[in-house]
This record gives structure tokens, C-alpha cells and sequence, in this order.
């Protein structure tokens, strides 16, 4: 009996050379045609249309073998999912030399293998659509056993949750775990859907530069490089917000991105330094139109995705239909706290913080206090779609007074299932506020706030050409697919989350 993976790889190997010694190639070049899916086959197959699935040619790898010495079943998988094979010997071996079949298909084939077939469809004496196989090519020999998963009628009941084996090893995570590869279809669908409703109303999809020589358009901590042609310092951008604002100013009316965006930051179930935020700018619009533009964008969102406005997410179900509820901040900390904070100065807010027990250090200003006021005592209780609205200035560097409650900014976050999904302004665009803000982000730096912005001297030449009244949004892309897709750790909505380097790779 083999007992470790090397003993299990050495005997691949051999099958390997084997199958060379016979003049079969384990890894050819040539085209497979295939004409049919699995999902296709079992989706339109009927014994009336035995006709249109004569000459069926399909690829797969094998997943699991029932040997009935001169005739065996396979379960062969490919991108759609799975589907049965019946191979008789005397049908692959029609003359004397047994070899295909005894040697090769017997022997030297391994779970995991690809391979491609031709042959028929049929339904089998107990109901199940399969295709019955004429001839088979070896396509792929796997020198690595795929890991054990339980399965009953073919649904995987006890799948591989090792995390250091599914986030390291994503590609065989998929091959096993059906669930993990229905989640990624699910996210494409989702942007989709995002890309559609935003094409359909006239938005224009852009890029923008993802090194920046300023790391603007969010309060973060960025990853730093250096240019050798240029011989400058550069940024992964922490943000596109500052280059979309740049193109309102040019003339574009509605603008979006899907920016991939780097912070050099802490890494938890709902944070990941590498991560998609959809951002989109429309000009001659305010944070009112811009929450219902929201609603309406994420319920015809969780529609195509899921087929219903409602979500499970750990047992609780989450309803994306509009409208949604609207809280300002301050309301929500006396609601959660009973603190009324909204009149309170800098050495206030420390007193409160210390009575609530929320850490704090000298680099923190009155926004980034308020900020951790609402994150640790507030955030968790939104399950449903929020939108918490009027911030104070302190907190929105980038943002426009509100138009009726002076200290506050028009302002919104989208908090579901206890966590921001969203967030957005009515965007500043009066350049001498926006210089004397950036401005006071430079105190904050001197204080030792390590995600204080820094002064875009560009983007500040850019707002005295005239900006229109614009409203703005950037939504994180992975916490929306895990409302969407069902998971609680942002880890399973990425195809390959970060992770340390393994210390022996082979």
C-alpha cells in the first residue's frame, strides 16, 4: 500500500515512461476537437434527439473509476461540470491486440488523468445520461494524485477545507470542489451585471495608472517601488479616485473602473492587501441621486447573480432589494453608544473613546477617532442594507460641504452584514477647500498618521480648470461578491489570495 504523495508520484512516473515505451505521447500537441460539454449532453439529451448525439467528442479529466473487468464506468470533468462514460473493451479493442484497454486504459491511467473521448450518447438501464465510448486520446498525464474528496450521487458532501491546501493550491482547490468553481462564476456574473447596468445608462469604461507618483484618492497605507528608467519613486495605487475625478474635468460626463488597488495594510477575513474596488463618477449629480443609483445597481445585481433580491450569508439572510435605510453617523453612535458626539472637540472624543474602550494614540485626529468610534462600537449592528450618511468634515477630505448642516459632508458609506460595501460623496470640487484639506492631511502625517493623503499638487491644477458638480462611489468588489456568492472570508472570493512564501517549493 502506498502511503506518502512521493511514493504516489514515483509510481506515476513509471506509468509515465511506460506509456512512452509504448510510442504514446502523454502530452500531445495536436488539436482535440470537442463538439459537446457535459452540461450540454445532459441539458439537451433525450432519446428522441439520439441522432443529433451520435458522434459526440468531449474532454475531461477522470474523476473516478468502477472496474468491471472487460467494461468499466468513468466520471469524466470538464469546465461545466461532470458526466458519466461506459468503456467496453472489445469497442476500444476491436481486433486481438487487447492493449488499449488491458495496459493502457487498465493500468496506466490515473484519476486525474485528461483525456479525450468519441463516441455515443445513451441512458443507462438506471436513468443516468452517459456517453458510451468508442475510442479515447491521453491528452494530460497528472504526476500528482488529486486530494480525496466524499461524494454520494455524485455531490461532493465532505470537501478538502485545509486552507493552506485550497488558497495555495487554488487550481487543484477547483478541481475537487465544484462549490469553490460555482463561486467564481457567480463574481463574473455579478461584474456582468455591474458593467451592463452601468453601459446601458451611458457610462464610459476607462483605465487608469496603476503605478502613481502620488498615492492619492483614499486614506491609506501604500506599497512603495522605484522607476530605474526614471530614477523616481512610485506608488501601487491605493486608489483611482483622483485620475476618474481628472476625467470629469476633461469632459466625460460618467466615468467607471474596475481598479485593482494595493494597501499596505493589515490582512483578515475581510482584508486582503490586493483587492477590486468598482469606482464611478457622474457629473451634475449628488450623494442623493447617487443612493438611489446604488439601490437600484445592487438589486438588479443580486438578481443575475443569484436569481433573488435575497442572500444567505451564514445562516442570515440579507435582501438587496431597494430602498434601502439611511442613518447619519451621528445618530448611529448615540443609537449603539449613547455618546451625542456631534458637538464634541478632539479631547471629547479621546474621554469617549477611553470610556468605550477603544484604543487610541496621539497620531489620531477627530475624524479618525469618530472613524473608530462607529467601526468598534456601531458597524456590526447594519446587517441589512444601511447607507450612514453626514459625516463630519474631519473624516471626508475629498468631499463637499453639506448644503445644509454646516461641519458635516455629503456623505454616505453602504454598510451590509456589518461591513462597508461602499462609499461615496458628493465630490469636492472648490480647489481652495480642496488645497486647505490636503493641507490638514499633512498635519495629520507630521503627527505620525502613516495613512494620511498626500498633497496632489496635479490634481489640485486639475480642479482650477473647473470640475462640475460631480457624485462619486467606490464599492469593494470582493466583500460584495461574499454577500453575493455566500462566504464569510474575502480569502474565498480570490482566485489566489496572498500568502507567505511556502519555506521548500517544489
Amino acid at each position: 500500500m502506498l502511503t506518502t504523495l512521493s511514493e504516489q508520484e514515483e509510481v506515476r512516473r513509471g506509468k509515465l515512461k511506460e506509456l512512452e515505451a509504448l510510442g504514446i505521447d502523454p502530452y500531445p500537441a495536436p488539436l482535440f476537437e470537442i463538439t459537446h460539454t457535459a452540461k450540454q449532453i445532459k441539458e439537451e439529451f433525450t432519446e428522441e434527439k439520439q441522432e443529433a448525439f451520435k458522434n459526440v467528442s468531449f474532454a475531461g479529466r477522470i474523476m473516478s473509476v468502477r472496474d468491471m473487468g472487460k467494461a468499466n464506468f468513468a466520471v469524466l470533468q470538464d469546465s461545466t461540470g461532470r458526466i458519466q462514460v461506459y468503456i467496453k473493451r472489445d469497442d476500444i479493442c476491436p481486433g486481438e491486440d487487447k492493449t488499449l484497454y488491458n495496459t493502457v486504459w487498465k493500468k496506466l491511467l490515473d484519476i486525474g488523468d485528461i483525456i479525450g473521448i468519441k463516441g455515443f450518447v445513451f441512458i443507462t438501464k438506471t436513468g443516468e445520461t452517459s456517453i458510451h465510448v468508442e475510442s479515447f486520446q491521453i491528452l494530460t498525464k497528472a504526476l500528482r494524485p488529486l486530494p480525496v474528496v466524499k461524494e454520494k450521487d455524485g455531490e461532493v458532501f465532505d470537501a478538502v477545507t485545509d486552507l493552506e491546501f485550497k488558497y495555495r493550491q487554488r487550481y487543484a482547490d477547483l478541481i475537487v470542489n465544484p462549490g469553490v468553481r460555482d463561486t467564481f462564476i457567480k463574481i463574473t456574473k455579478m461584474k456582468n451585471a455591474i458593467r451592463t447596468f452601468l453601459n446601458e445608462r451611458g457610462a464610459l469604461e476607462v483605465d487608469t495608472p496603476v503605478l502613481q507618483s502620488i498615492p492619492g484618492g483614499a486614506i491609506a497605507r501604500p506599497f512603495a517601488t522605484h522607476h530605474n528608467a526614471l530614477d523616481i519613486p512610485l506608488y501601487l495605487r491605493i486608489a483611482n479616485e483622483l485620475y476618474l475625478k481628472r476625467l470629469i474635468v476633461g469632459g466625460f460626463d460618467w466615468v467607471y473602473e474596475f481598479s485593482r488597488n494595493f494597501r499596505n495594510e493589515g490582512m483578515d477575513r475581510t482584508h486582503n492587501p490586493e483587492f477590486t474596488i468598482l469606482e464611478f463618477y457622474t457629473a451634475y449629480k449628488d450623494y442623493i441621486w447617487m443612493m438611489e443609483t446604488t439601490e437600484e445597481m445592487l438589486e438588479k445585481t443580486a438578481i443575475a447573480t443569484n436569481g433573488t433580491s435575497v442572500t444567505q450569508v451564514d445562516g442570515v439572510a440579507i435582501d438587496f432589494k431597494a430602498p434601502y435605510r439611511r442613518v447619519s453617523i451621528y445618530d448611529a453612535i448615540k443609537e449603539h453608544t449613547g455618546f451625542d458626539i456631534s458637538g464634541m472637540d478632539e479631547n471629547g472624543l479621546r474621554e469617549v473613546c477611553k470610556q468605550l474602550r477603544i484604543e487610541t494614540d496621539a497620531s489620531m485626529g477627530k475624524g479618525k477617532l469618530i472613524d473608530e468610534i462607529f467601526g468598534g462600537k456601531c458597524e456590526k449592528h447594519y446587517v441589512q442594507p444601511t447607507f450612514i450618511i453626514d459625516y463630519p468634515i474631519e473624516m471626508s477630505p475629498l468631499t463637499k460641504k453639506h448644503r445644509d448642516k454646516p461641519g458635516l459632508v455629503e456623505r454616505f458609506e453602504l454598510i451590509i452584514n456589518g461591513k462597508e460595501i461602499a462609499n461615496a460623496y458628493s465630490e469636492l470640487n472648490d480647489p481652495i477647500d480642496q488645497r486647505e484639506r490636503f493641507e490638514d492631511q499633512v498635519k495629520l502625517m507630521e503627527r505620525g498618521d502613516e495613512e494620511a493623503m498626500y498633497i496632489d499638487y496635479d490634481f489640485l491644477r486639475a480642479l482650477e480648470y473647473g470640475m462640475p458638480p460631480t457624485a462619486g462611489i467606490g464599492f469593494g468588489i470582493e466583500r460584495l461578491a461574499m454577500l453575493l456568492t455566500g462566504n464569510v472570508s474575502i480569502q474565498d472570493v480570490l482566485l489566489f489570495p496572498q500568502m507567505r512564501p511556502e519555506k521548500t517549493a517544489e
